[in-house]
């Protein structure tokens, strides 16, 4: 028998590939929903592998005994790393770790005690950027891309009575391949940076529940999908209207669907409902609110009337946190967009945290959510589509009930090519086939040859985004006037981005770039025309707070884009953040 050589993984550049056929995506996922949950929060070891030595050399497989009684010398052990919390980003927690783009190991032990027979113990992963490979117990149960989505995986045979040990790779190289691709303007923050948790739950479960209101208002219609194929009955219960309702289930999947008598949901009345669905032994709980929302013409109607979309747009980003999203920065950002006067936001350019659509419903707030394809994606390669779908088809799976969220985007300033045409006319498909209750747009570019809003891409959307930036990046605003004039989209446009950046404390009269003042007054040229155009349906303006990009080295940039209408500290608000609220309270219905 040979002997085994030690130096084997030094020159294996296939070491990765058993590990692609674990990857887990929107089938495998288990929604928290009000079940009872173990947090994996807090305190976990953290090793950088810029080299990917963990997979060459099986770091997961190797023992925890101390160095001074190894028999061989090794790259790794689990006490050596650093103790950071998760969630975080790991760009924030240390200066040298700002810019790392690669490969890192976090471990943590857990004690776990085994149900019953036919329990399942699933852990759910709220994100990591932007691939996970997760290790239990030495043994590989499974992974995941795409950086802003959760995944859950069954880890029921892979933990033991007592003490387990769960490891964690995540990387976040940026490649064309991906969604998004290597080339974006914000930052790529790496790391675990949303919550993790284990479940509970019996052998038979609800993968699925959605409440959706029907056209016209008038019905409700409840569909409970299982985790197999089971023929059984599942409850649907809302107290607070006296409904308790049976769901007949065949094949594992059933519908039911009754009159509606509740209140309807809207931003000047965010009614909400606590609705119980319960199968077996499984029970889940949400609040929700029921509402409509239909394109028709060039009008956005919610429950049946022409609504104005006045906002912003959004990135997760905090000096302190990274992409990391508390409960308190939420609320701060949404009473900013009250302040405001404003009703809706753009939650830029990728599935934000769960929690934002959560307390949106409570709030009364409106939300595009979108995934990353953004700007030149790899359109022609079937794996990068793959995955931009399962993204998708994640974000809709997480956040179907939110009555908040009104359209999925699916795309950002792309060039009109056959490539893209025919990769995104795809993706409103199948946002239209996994929900059919919500509208679907992407943030075109114009058509600089007639210069108007034209995009073949707008045939499979109901709701066109513009983003435009004239009186920035072009010089005055005779452009926007000649745009508008020339077009006859027959949708509805939201402006899904404009903006000029400003320094904050930086001023200056006139058009002088990098100042408050040509901020605001750019903001008051934009509106003033924007509300005056009968197919604007919205403005989301570019942006709320100032956020990091390395894209953007300026002197007044230094590594930020500029056009927060709030710098990015959060609290100093620029002089455009009152005048855009003086527009918004004067643009009408």
């Amino acid at each position: 028998m040979a002997a085994e050589d030690p130096f084997q993984h030094l020159h294996d550049e296939d070491y990765a590939r058993p590990y692609l056929a674990g990857l887990v995506g929107a089938e495998a996922y288990v929604p928290i929903h009000g079940r009872p949950v173990f947090s994996l929060d807090g305190d976990w070891r953290l090793t950088l592998d810029l080299f990917d030595e963990g997979l060459r050399q099986k770091w997961f497989l190797l023992d925890e005994t101390p160095p001074s009684q190894w028999s061989h010398p090794r790259d790794y052990e689990i006490e050596a790393g650093e103790l950071v919390s998760v969630p975080s980003c790991w760009n924030v927690l240390k200066p040298e770790w700002t810019y790392f783009e690669g490969a890192a190991w976090y471990t943590r032990h857990v004690d776990w005690q085994r149900g019953p027979a036919g329990e399942r113990s699933i852990l759910n992963i709220g994100a990591a950027n932007y691939s996970a490979l997760v290790f239990v117990n030495g043994s590989y149960v499974g992974g995941h891309r795409g950086g802003s989505t959760p995944f859950s995986l069954d880890v029921t045979d892979n933990l033991r009575d007592g003490r387990n040990r769960l490891q964690i790779m995540v990387e976040n190289r940026r490649s064309p391949n991906r969604v998004p691709m290597q080339h974006i303007d914000w930052f790529n923050y790496g790391g675990l940076y949303r919550d993790i948790s284990l479940m509970r739950l019996p052998a038979v479960f609800i993968r699925q529940a959605q409440a959706m209101l029907l056209p016209g208002g008038r019905e409700v219609r409840f569909s409970v999908v299982l985790s197999d194929a089971s023929n059984t009955t599942a409850q649907v219960d809302i107290p607070e209207l006296g409904l308790s309702l049976s769901v007949p289930i065949r094949n594992g999947k059933g519908e039911v669907t009754t009159p509606f008598a509740g209140q309807l949901w809207s931003p000047d009345a965010p009614r909400l409902y606590d609705v119980q669905f319960s199968c077996g032994a499984d029970r889940i709980s949400e609040r929700i609110g029921f509402r409509t929302i239909e394109a028709r013409g060039t009008d956005i109607l919610l429950n049946g009337e022409t609504i104005r979309l006045k906002g912003v747009c959004v990135h997760e980003d905090d000096l302190a946190l990274g992409k990391v999203s508390t409960e308190a920065d939420v609320r701060r950002r949404f009473h900013h967009v009250k302040e405001l006067g404003g009703n809706f936001l753009r939650l830029s350019h990728y599935p934000h945290h769960e929690h934002v659509a959560r307390i949106a419903d409570e709030m009364g707030l409106l939300l595009w959510a979108e995934i990353p394809v953004y700007w030149a994606i790899a359109f022609d390669n079937p794996e990068t589509y793959a995955d931009a779908e399962n993204q998708l088809r994640e974000l809709i799976a997480r956040d179907i009930n939110r009555a908040s969220v009104i359209l999925w985007g699916v795309g950002n300033e792309n060039a009109d090519t056959d490539a893209r045409l025919a990769f995104m006319s795809r993706l409103a498909q199948a946002a239209r086939r996994t929900d059919p209750t919500r509208l679907v747009g992407a943030a075109c570019l114009i058509n600089r040859e007639t210069f108007a809003i034209e995009d073949r891409l707008a045939e499979h959307l109901d709701v066109i985004g513009l983003n435009e930036y004239f009186g920035w990046y072009e010089p005055d605003f005779s452009g926007l006037d000649r745009l508008l004039a020339n077009s006859n989209p027959g949708k509805p446009v939201i402006v899904s981005e404009t903006g000029a950046d400003a320094l904050s404390g930086h001023r200056g009269a006139g058009r002088v770039l990098f100042t408050e003042d040509w901020q605001a007054e750019f903001y008051r040229q934009q509106v003033r025309r924007l509300a005056a155009t009968p197919y604007v349906a919205g403005i989301a303006a570019w942006l709320l707070y100032d956020f990091r990009t390395e894209r953007r080295q300026t002197g007044f940039q230094k590594g930020f884009n500029r056009k927060g209408l709030i710098a990015e500290d959060k609290t100093t608000r620029k002089l455009a953040f009152a005048v855009l609220a003086g527009l918004f309270a004067e643009w009408r219905t």
